[in-house]
């Protein structure tokens, strides 16, 4: 069995995927790297992932598939996987090298273990390139670090610290187990990803290294804002999704875990309001409504105290002045925390 199996979803991605992979390479001989070419059609990709496979025949694996988005490629990754652990790394990121050494010595340690932690985290990067700009996201105020916790120890995540797919490597049969299966023809899935898992993590470890470099910068970019505002209806679907997947909180035994998960699924909800507030339509605010009143239906505990959360008082105050100092606040959010 390899240690960990890192599956590299391409579409298109021909221009920078070798950086991607040339940095996973470098975590060792005992790992697998999964090329999952989600049928790309504009350039020679899957022919580069199969190059690749032909150079490290004993490490890489290619994979062509129909076209059928990230989430298609997460799965198809996931199928294949033959590691302990898995881990997704978008082809326009990379991992840093003295980061996964670290990372990578307490995976292997968990090799020879017949209860294997369930989920390691590390720092994650915004790599805002073409501004020679980098933000470092850390856990240090959250996690202990070095040895294995529960949930029961962690501390308080600020509102601009949430676990993302950059930052975390679930145990693979974790995921196989609960059967994960993230939607197709859909961005944002990742959301999905980290936070359906969490109930079902009993142990956990984290490093403080920065191992995540997240590019930040391209036009078509899932999080550029103007992409993010064409594409709601996709953010939608992945929020009503969590909000199907894990019932808060019954289905959550720890509090802490509880608290952390219904402050994320704030978080999707004020990003549904800001986006559809941008808009500006009647059809946008008939569907900011209705995401709310979906939410109400599947939960009204959970809808009222989500409605009156610090993220969510001022996105949804009515008229157009309330909507006004949404936007204005979403930006001050913007200048704070430094996404987008």
């Amino acid at each position: 069995m390899k240690t960990i199996s890192f599956a590299v979803p391409c579409y298109n991605s021909a221009e920078y995927m070798d950086a991607c992979i040339e940095s996973i390479l470098k975590c060792g001989d005992d790992i697998e790297i999964l090329i999952v070419d989600d049928g790309s059609t504009k350039d020679d990709t899957g022919a580069k992932a199969e190059a690749w496979q032909a150079r490290h025949p004993d490490i890489i694996k290619a994979i062509r598939k129909e076209n059928g988005g990230h989430g298609s490629a997460v799965n198809a990754g996931l199928a294949e996987a033959s590691g302990l652990y898995y881990k997704v790394v978008d082809s326009d990121d990379w991992l840093d090298e003295a980061a996964m050494r670290e990372i990578m010595a307490y995976l292997r340690t968990q090799t020879e273990r017949a209860d294997p932690t369930d989920m390691v985290i590390g720092n994650y990067v915004y790599e805002k390139v073409h501004e020679a700009k980098r933000t470092v996201m850390h856990y240090r105020n959250v996690f202990p670090e070095g040895r294995e916790f529960g949930w029961s120890e962690i501390g308080h995540f600020s509102q601009s610290q949430y676990l993302l797919m950059h930052s975390v490597i679930y145990r693979t049969e974790l995921l196989r187990d609960i059967d994960l299966k993230l939607p197709e023809h859909t961005f944002y899935v990742d959301n999905i990803f980290v936070y359906v898992p969490l109930p079902h993590v009993k142990s956990i470890y984290y490093r403080d290294v920065d191992m995540y470099r997240y590019f930040i910068g391209r036009e078509d970019q899932s999080v550029n804002e103007n992409v993010m505002m064409s594409r709601i209806d996709q953010q939608l679907r992945v929020t009503r999704i969590m909000i199907d997947s894990v019932r808060l909180p019954d289905d959550v035994a720890e509090k802490k875990l509880e608290h952390y998960m219904e402050n994320y699924l704030s978080m999707m909800m004020c990003i549904c309001s800001i986006f559809l507030r941008m808009q500006n339509t009647d059809e946008s605010e008939d569907k900011r409504e209705e995401i709310w009143m979906y939410l109400k239906r599947r939960n009204e505990a959970l809808y009222r105290r989500t409605r009156r959360s610090v993220l969510n008082m001022g996105t949804n105050l009515p008229t157009e002045f309330g909507r006004r100092i949404g936007l204005t606040g979403y930006r001050m959010a913007q200048k704070i925390f430094k996404f987008n």
